[in-house]
């Protein structure tokens, strides 16, 4: 049988993992540094920068105490260590406790040390300074940060301990110790490394991932790299002004989705085409808004009263691009080489078509 102190240490091991490297259970448990310093930390949207300060710094104190916690558990755990009583523990255990005790000190006058002067001193701040005008400083360029973080077209993706972020003017990472912060116009961006994952939790499927080297030109910057899913790229691509360059000619797969999208527009693009009559005027495509519909339903892959495709009476109302992306969402995700065979129903009169049926106005 177990003894009590190697039960409380296997348990203690486990509890430290999950409480510096969360997992989806605890998180929703609400035991993390964010949710027990929720208080004190503020709200993120509100003021994103200012959340992150006190999250950091929180988080160092937090995780320091882990080693003094194991000491304190153990005087419980293992009485006849006699760690109760400071010069009757071994000289191993007197180590322990030094360091233990040592850790929160140094990272507490730490804390201390960032905080004065409004966080002046902590070097997210610092960081921030560095991007301010001279007549004003890095609250500034906080307050722009926070205001852009606000939006809704920002581009987010990541775990919480590695979250990418990136708006109208900023490439940020967030990690577990603090915040990477970069302007884009001052950025180079440069695919480092790319990973092949065979199977992940939410897909059979599998996935690329891509780090991503984002390097300052201002030298009081420090590079840093992100990390994202391959089928994410194209998304922050667009999010970004500066390009990415492949220095390692990476291949960058696509998602099954972008790779059914060229093949059903080239596909699309040699059927039959379709003119519209001089009388009728062509209106915005009602799944994006932004382009104007061009393409039409017309049952060609069969004689009008065979097989399951009918006819379908709509006006042009969808764009070739929503069309595609209407037809993949109507698949099975399991069967891919299904896809193109396939017949789903119209987006609105529910008329079953297939992609010989599809025509572009011409």
């Amino acid at each position: 049988m177990e003894s009590p102190a190697v039960t409380f240490t296997l348990a203690y091991v486990v509890f430290s993992v999950c409480f510096v490297f969360p997992p989806d259970e605890v998180r929703s448990a609400g035991l993390t540094v964010q949710s027990l310093l929720a208080a004190w930390l503020g709200s993120e949207d509100a003021a994103f920068v200012q959340y992150h300060l006190r999250r950091s710094t929180g988080t160092l104190l937090a995780h320091s105490l882990l080693p003094l916690g194991y000491y304190l558990g153990m005087c419980f755990a293992a009485p006849e260590k006699h760690l109760c009583f400071f010069y009757l523990a071994s000289k191993g255990w007197k180590t322990f406790f030094f360091f233990a005790v040592l850790f929160p000190a140094v990272t507490s006058a730490l804390a201390y040390y960032w905080s004065r002067k409004g966080w002046n001193n902590h070097p997210l701040a610092r960081t921030l300074a560095v991007y301010a005008l001279p007549q004003s400083g890095w609250r500034a360029v906080a307050s722009s940060i926070n205001t852009e973080f606000r939006r809704i077209d920002k581009f987010a993706t990541g775990a919480p301990g590695a979250r990418v972020i990136v708006t109208d003017t900023w490439v940020i990472k967030v990690t577990t110790y603090c915040l990477h912060v970069a302007q884009q116009q001052d950025i180079h961006l440069t695919v480092t490394d790319s990973r092949q994952h065979e199977l992940t939790p939410d897909s059979n499927m599998p996935v690329q991932f891509l780090t991503i080297r984002v390097a300052s030109m201002n030298p009081y910057v420090k590079a840093f790299d992100i990390r994202l899913n391959s089928t994410e790229y194209g998304e922050l691509r667009e999010k970004l002004r500066a390009p990415i360059s492949n220095a390692a000619n990476v291949v960058i797969h696509q998602s099954l989705s972008d790779l059914f999208l060229e093949t059903f527009t080239s596909l699309v693009e040699i059927n039959q085409t379709y003119t519209v009559p001089s009388t009728q005027e062509l209106e915005p495509c009602i799944g994006c808004m932004q382009t104007i519909a061009n393409i039409k339903l017309i049952k060609n892959c069969q004689e009008p009263n065979e097989g399951e495709c009918q006819q379908c009476y709509c006006r042009p109302m969808w764009c070739l691009t929503c069309m595609g992306k209407w037809f993949a969402s109507r698949q099975d995700q399991q069967r891919p080489e299904t896809w193109l065979s396939s017949q789903v129903p119209c987006p609105t009169c529910r008329a079953k078509f297939c992609i010989l049926d599809v025509c572009i106005i011409r």
